[in-house]
């Protein structure tokens, strides 16, 4: 009988995309063996992988579809070391002979550059060699971080074992109060999940609130959806991500084709939260779930202030940023650095006079790039040193020295906290 009602019961999104992706009906917890429709790989895990090809299929081998494969670089550009020149070299080879789209240098971090140049729609399995291809979410996709050995393996044969997650449906309620960004909204979430609350889930983010997002938003939440160790973060398929997507992919019938909804009598957990009375959020030292209300966290004096990452990059960041520094300049003694998520969104910044705003202000503007995210190319804190960081992760030696500090927070309360040279309320501004 138990059997029988499972039958009889609906699909959650993903399961439905993963039957597609198998050609099977298949529910939570089967194993798969599903067809990948895109793979992604950046200059820092792209080696790794490329290695691991060659060492399963032959040093003449080619790819299983080259057409579904994109390469970026994006973590360590320009080059920073003689190791990431020749990793560089190595990649733009790989990509010549196996015909593989290569976004070389400055043209920005990848989970921006995936969506923005069509390379994600609704109901795809996108998977990619880094935990934040979660982002792709935010329109629809099945997206999902995975090892460069497993990579190896899709350039072969172009499909992956998974077995389907569990689907947790998120129903963010409300509206976010003025100044108050989705950046807030999914730190409290994560805050009260926990790092580990969501392991393997696939997230569904449905509610008014989410519903109200614009993709640059989603974007975010989606994004952060692994630091809760969820598989991935979904957003369903809205006007608002045809929209979007209709300026982006060619073919634009594949849209409305590919859009999948969970069924109303589907197998899930379901848990809400009402943004309404949200006050902006501060993921304390050194881990993303440490989340406090900015009205209990301390006056903290910070040393640096980070905009940017595939979090918080895009214009709409920092254009909220700039309107909450309302010209005034950075604080004494505080570096402020910003980096815009890629090419395209640089140059909204350009046109719009953020740029110049911001280096008037003091501010370093950067090209298009990870940036000090994973402290990497530049931006690196020393001992003791503080940073408020728009971007994903706040773990020990994430930006540098072990014994510096990164908070997390949202755009505004980034901007606010560069003119006054500690963590404050961007409605206090």
């Amino acid at each position: 009988m138990d059997g029988m009602a499972l039958a009889m019961s609906g699909q959650t999104l993903s399961e439905k995309i993963f039957s597609k992706a198998s050609q099977r009906e298949v529910r939570a917890g089967d194993f798969v063996m599903a067809d990948i429709d895109k793979a992604m790989i950046h200059d820092i895990t792209g080696p790794l992988a490329v290695k691991g090809f060659y060492e399963i299929a032959g040093r003449d081998a080619l790819v299983w579809d080259p057409s579904k494969i994109v390469l970026l670089f994006d973590h360590q550009v320009p080059a920073d070391s003689l190791k990431a020149a020749e990793n560089h070299i190595m990649l733009r080879r790989f990509a010549q002979e196996q015909s593989i789209l290569n976004y070389d240098i400055f043209c920005g971090v990848c989970h921006q550059v995936m969506p923005e140049k069509g390379h994600v729609l609704p109901g795809n399995i996108i998977v990619g060699t880094d935990s934040h291809t979660c982002t792709y979410g935010a329109l629809g996709a099945f997206a999902t971080g995975i090892g460069s050995t497993d990579m190896a393996s899709v350039f072969v044969a172009g499909k992956l074992w998974f077995m389907v997650p569990r689907t947790l449906q998120i129903m963010v309620e409300g509206r976010l109060p003025n100044r108050l960004t989705s950046k807030d909204a999914v730190l409290r979430i994560i805050g009260d999940i926990g790092a580990d609350g969501a392991n393997y889930l696939a997230c569904e983010f449905l509610g008014e609130a989410s519903g109200r997002m614009s993709i640059p938003e989603r974007m975010t939440v989606s994004n952060m959806a692994i630091e809760m160790g969820a598989k991935a973060g979904i957003f369903e398929t809205d006007e608002t991500a045809i929209k979007y997507l209709e300026g982006r992919v060619e073919d634009r019938s594949a849209i409305q084709e590919r859009i999948v909804r969970s069924d109303e009598d589907a197998t899930l957990t379901r848990r809400s939260w009402n943004v309404s009375d949200l006050e902006p959020q501060i993921a304390l030292p050194h881990n993303v779930d440490n989340v406090k209300p900015i009205s209990q966290v301390p006056k903290t004096r910070v040393d640096q202030v980070f905009l940017g990452s595939c979090t918080n990059g895009r214009f709409e960041d920092l254009q909220l940023a700039s309107e909450m520094m309302k010209g005034e300049p950075v604080a004494k003694g505080v570096r402020m650095i910003v980096v815009p998520a890629s090419r395209i969104e640089y140059m909204k910044c350009l046109k719009a006079g953020l740029v110049e705003r911001f280096m008037e202000a003091g501010a370093m503007v950067e090209s298009a790039c990870c940036g000090p995210c994973m402290g990497g190319s530049f931006g690196l804190l020393g001992a003791g040193e503080r940073c408020l960081s728009t971007s994903n992760r706040n773990f020990v030696g994430r930006q540098g020295s072990p014994q510096a500090f990164v908070y997390l927070c949202s755009p505004a309360t980034a901007g606010a906290s560069a003119i006054t040279g500690y963590i404050t309320d961007p409605r206090e501004i």
